[in-house]
């Protein structure tokens, strides 16, 4: 059968088409409408042929609301013959609290649950809650699955997941570490142990999702065992707009010293801070481009941005106890060499060499199978460049839950 897989966002519906085969899923298309509810949207669909060409689509129309999205998304899908045997939706929902632990059919109790963790992603889940409703309203005969972003990381030990906060907070408010991109973390772990030819139980690895929004992950096994995103996608790394760490005492001192309001301050952090506050642009590229040219506010972004990383990436060594492999995935993860070059510089401590020949001017969308191998060979661990695919790993454990 086929597996639709929907990405809901509050103005936009990311989506692709997957044929389930015996030799595993085949991408039958992809496509976008965004704008949804201004003056003029725009729709875009890509369709791959059994042969391997492609063909594109793309409509500027009045797209006011999600119903009209889905409309377009089935109505170009029948067009083209890709709906005959639609059988389930995935849809990628960011927070699933301490409720979801892993992929789920959803029904009416469901939904209300979903709706329960609003309070943990008051950003993401209501438009993630508009795709499923839309997607039930529609195609009621459809089986829906809901794949969360915070799944992987329920393997997390109380030691990782706990605030020191008093107990109240947590059993009252939900405060603890969650966790987010999970489905990336999960999928490139899985393709470095086949990478590597050696079973996912056996391996500890650090994951690097690299991207405008950014995290890191110790799996230990094939199991999220610490990471890098707490409460809400804030805490952690260096991010294109959002801060990362820094100390809870700056939210108090903005609001009593500088008159800020919270939400004054949480639009501060999320989406004024991280590279663009450090230095005005929040694309890597352009940064890159500009510390090349010798300017000291982008070289300063990069050295923050790389600095926290091989924190982390030694703080997870230490977590997990021995180290067989970096992963770098996502958009910067898998096309800035030089930024890999630079995490990965200087750390022979930790065993980790990478080879220049395989690294400069490489992106893993460029290797056969999104796959590429960095390290010098006589580097004690392994460092690979994986091209992440989230969408995929939302159809797979869409089939897992339906099958289950």
């Amino acid at each position: 059968m086929q597996v639709l897989v929907l990405n809901s966002g509050s103005s936009s519906i990311k989506y692709r088409l997957f044929d389930d085969h015996a030799d595993g899923l085949r991408l039958r298309a992809r496509g976008l409408v965004e704008r949804i509810g201004e003056a003029t949207g725009r729709a875009e669909q890509v369709v791959l042929a059994e042969d391997g060409t492609t063909s594109q689509e793309v409509e500027d129309l009045p797209v006011p609301d999600h119903v009209a999205g889905f409309r377009w998304i089935v109505s170009r899908l029948e067009a083209v013959g890709l709906a005959d045997d639609l059988g389930a939706i995935g849809h990628r929902v960011v927070h699933g609290g301490a409720e979801f632990t892993a992929p789920t059919v959803i029904d009416e109790a469901v939904i209300a649950r979903i709706e329960a963790q609003v309070p943990l992603a008051p950003l993401h889940n209501p438009a993630n809650l508009t795709g499923i409703e839309v997607a039930r309203q529609l195609r009621p005969e459809l089986t829906n699955v809901a794949v969360f972003d915070t799944a992987f990381h329920a393997t997390l030990p109380p030691a990782a997941y706990r605030y020191a906060v008093p107990e109240r907070l947590l059993s009252e408010q939900g405060v603890r570490r969650y966790g987010f991109h999970g489905t990336s973390h999960a999928y490139v772990a899985r393709r470095a142990a086949a990478a590597l030819a050696r079973p996912e139980e056996e391996l500890k690895l650090v994951t690097l999702h690299l991207g405008n929004g950014a995290s890191a992950a110790a799996v230990d096994g094939g199991r999220s065992v610490e990471t890098s995103m707490g409460l809400s996608p804030l805490e952690g790394l260096v991010m294109g707009t959002r801060s990362g760490d820094l100390d809870p005492a700056v939210v108090f001192h903005l609001i009593r010293q500088a008159g800020m309001s919270p939400d004054e301050v949480e639009r501060t952090l999320n989406r004024e801070s991280g590279l663009l506050g450090l230095c005005g642009d929040n694309d890597l590229r352009t940064i890159e481009g500009r510390a090349a040219e010798g300017d000291e506010a982008a070289q300063l972004a990069l050295d923050v941005y790389v600095h926290r990383i091989r924190k982390y990436l030694g703080a997870y060594t230490a977590v997990l106890g021995q180290l067989d492999a970096v992963v770098f995935t996502a958009g910067v993860g898998e096309n800035s060499d030089t930024l890999r070059a630079a995490i990965c510089a200087d750390l022979d401590v930790l065993g980790i060499r990478v080879a220049a020949e395989r690294n400069d001017g490489q992106r893993a969308a460029d290797a056969p199978d999104g796959v590429l191998a960095i390290h010098a060979d006589d580097s004690e661990v392994a460092v690979l460049v994986i091209a992440t695919d989230e969408e995929r790993e939302i159809a797979e454990q869409t089939l897992l839950a339906i099958r289950s």
